[in-house]
Order: structure tokens, then sequence, then C-alpha cells
């Protein structure tokens, strides 16, 4: 159809109608094959991985050494802090709700739930926890659901009325318009979302795309793909530039087998007659490949809030010291995590208690942290204006007990 299109141009070129222009002869036209295509240039556009959940995972987690290590760094640190349960006039040793976070089901003990759950939200926004038996007390086993897998369903005010478990082609709905409610939800801010919070991964997305590209590029050029060491010339007797095919193919296939791959690394090349070989360096662009990756890898530690220096990111000269680094991870990152995941678990466990508790990391026995509350401790009991229940509320403990000493 587009030759017979040119044709008819052709043929009207001049000012003469198409059918006198065909009886004078077929019109001339190139023999090439490639005659009537055209090449059509633009831009390319820069392609970004999608922003769903499993696929930021695949990539950010499951294929990016930096992404997996900050939510591995920060969902084992915050699992490992010691919780205490305490109400408003005492700190309990004993208690249910206490038991069920220390062994929240038989598959699970408190660390592997808590660190799940850190994960999910670090990687979606989102995290859900079930309650399971309960109907008339604390909950008997609590179990971590994955984010990708739930939905939210709004009612007519826009509230959750539920929230729907798809996995195996099935789907179960648990309802949400009573109380207690089945269904922790936990989820990060998000300012343009109702039902959903914002992971730090999606934050961190651009970066993880560039660390990957930049990792497949070194990839490709230990497989001697991304850009030659040097080129082989052709200078034939004749002063022609050209191979024959036979030729070509030839030269080819023992440059695959004797000279491509880490095994033939420095190995000796043998040149025939006519062929010159043209070392090829790296321009500044290249170079340039390793900065770029680690500046990507250092925006990635950002987006979760952990210090490049605990990653082993060279370059780094945020923190004077490993120590310094370690302590404002704690202090910026991970305490904030957990004191906002622990609130509202024990606000969520209350309603099956029926009374209020708090759930919160016991500072006292953080390591990294040991210094600041030595410092504290200090300050508060050297505070001779304050009395003794003054000084426990300042240090976050609870009231004296009725009987107990005061002084």
């Amino acid at each position: 159809m587009a030759l017979d299109f040119l044709r008819r141009k052709s043929g009207q070129a001049g000012g003469e109608p198409a059918g006198k222009a065909a009886g004078a002869g077929a019109p001339e036209f190139k023999a090439s094959a490639a005659g009537p295509m055209i090449a059509w240039g633009g831009a390319g556009r820069v392609a970004w991985s999608p922003r769903d959940t499993v696929s930021l995972t695949k990539q950010g987690f499951s294929g990016n050494p930096v992404g997996f290590r900050s939510v591995k760094l920060i969902a084992e640190a915050a699992a490992a802090l010691p919780l205490v349960l305490q109400d408003r006039m005492q700190r309990f040793d004993v208690h249910p709700v206490l038991a069920l976070v220390q062994r929240p089901n038989p598959a699970q003990g408190r660390a592997d739930l808590l660190e799940a759950l850190y994960a999910q939200l670090l990687l979606s926004g989102n995290a859900y926890i079930e309650a399971v038996g309960g109907a008339d007390g604390v909950p008997e086993e609590l179990h971590v659901l994955r984010s990708d897998r739930m939905s939210v369903v709004p009612g007519p005010d826009g509230w959750p009325m539920a929230y729907d478990y798809a996995v195996g082609g099935r789907k179960h709905r648990f309802d949400a318009s009573g109380q207690p409610l089945p269904i922790c939800h936990i989820r990060s801010f998000h300012p343009q979302d109702d039902h959903y919070g914002f992971a730090p991964l999606q934050a961190a997305a651009m970066a993880v795309d560039v660390h990957n590209s930049a990792s497949r590029w070194s990839k490709a050029l230990l497989d001697n793909a991304a850009r030659p060491s040097g080129a082989l010339v052709w200078k034939g007797g004749d002063g022609q530039g050209s191979m024959a095919d036979d030729q070509f193919r030839r030269l080819s296939e023992e440059i695959e087998m004797h000279y491509q791959g880490a095994r033939n690394a420095g190995r000796p090349m043998v040149l025939e007659g006519g062929l010159d070989w043209k070392p090829m360096g790296f321009s500044p662009s290249d170079m340039e490949f390793q900065k770029t990756k680690e500046a990507a890898a250092r925006e990635i530690a950002l987006a979760f809030g952990v210090p490049p220096m605990l990653l082993g990111i060279q370059g780094d000269t945020t923190y004077a010291n490993y120590q310094e680094a370690n302590r404002a991870f704690y202090r910026l990152t991970v305490l904030p995590l957990v004191s906002r995941v622990t609130a509202a678990l024990a606000d969520w466990l209350s309603a099956f208690a029926g009374v209020g508790l708090e759930l919160k990391p016991d500072l006292d026995q953080v390591p990294a942290l040991a210094a600041e509350r030595d410092a504290q401790w200090a300050r508060v009991a050297a505070a001779d204006f304050l009395t003794a229940g003054e000084k426990r509320a300042l240090l976050g403990l609870p009231a004296v007990p009725e009987g107990g000493v005061d002084g």
C-alpha cells in the first residue's frame, strides 16, 4: 500500500494527471529493498520498573542487596528490642497479653512475628495482624498476613467496613463493623491515600532501578558485552576493509571460544596477516558508573533511614564513627518505628482484654542507648525538687502502686 501510494504521488509530479502519467510508462523508483521504508527516530523514554507491591518487593528487596540489608537491619533490630507491658499503675511481669506477644502462634515466637510485621510495613507501607480466637478475652493466636494479598473494603462513610484476603483463587472477608476488630491494620502516612500507607521502598524505587541497572551493566561488562576492550581491524592486501563471510564467522567463533570469559582473561591473542588490534579505553562517562551506583545505594539507605556507614557504603562521612551512626540509627529509625507499632498493637489488644494497656520498648535494655540513658538517670536523680512519682513519670515508669514507697 505504501509503495502504491509513492508511485501515485510520483506519477502526479509536475501537475500531470495520474492516468496520463501511468500511460506514459512506469515511474522510476529505487531498486533497494529498503526504498519504501522510513526511519523514524525519537528520544527514548526512561524505563522504570512497576510500582506495585509485588514488583517493588522483587526489585528492591529480593533483587537488591542494599534494599534487602536495609529492611533486614531495621526489622531485626526492631524485633529484638525488649518490650514492657504496663497500665497506669503497674508494670506487668505476667499477663495474658504479654504471654500472647511472647508466643503469638505455634509456628512463631515474638521476634519472628515482629520481624515479619516490621518488614511488611517497610516494604508495602501496610501491616496486617489477624487475631484468632479470643471471643471472650485475649486472642489465642496472632498471625501476620501478607499485605499484597489484603485489600480494604470501604463503607458508605469511607471508613473500612471489611478486609478481603485473597489467596489461591479464594477470598476471605474479615468483618470490621464490630469491636474488637479481627484485623489490626498498621499503615504508614500517605498524603494521597485514605486506606493504604506509603512505603519507604516506594520512595527509593528510582534509586533501586538505577542501582540494579548499574549492577546489570557491570555484569555485562564482565561478560564482554557492555563495551569491547578493543577492535580487530581488517586490512586486506587489495586495500579493502571488508572480510569474506566465512572469514568473519570463523574469526568470531575463535574469539568466543578462546578469548572471551573469565577463564581466558589475559590470554594473548594471535593475529593473522591483515588483522590489526586497536585497544579501546573507557570514556569518562563509563568510569562514572561506579560513583552512580554508590550514590544510588546511599539514596536507598536514606529512604529507609539507615546510615550508609552501617551498610558498608564507601564515601559516607556523615557520622564521626560507627558507634555514633549506630546510636543515630536506633534513635531516629528503630525507636520511632517500634513505638508506633507497639502503641497500635496495645490499643488493639486492649479492646480484647477490656482494660487500657501500654506496650512499649524497654529503653533501659538497649545497648546502643546506654550512654544516653545513664545521663538521663543521673540528671533526673539529681533533681531534688522533684518527687519520686514525678521522677518515675519522667523516666517512663508507672506510678508507685498503692502502699509502695515514695521517697
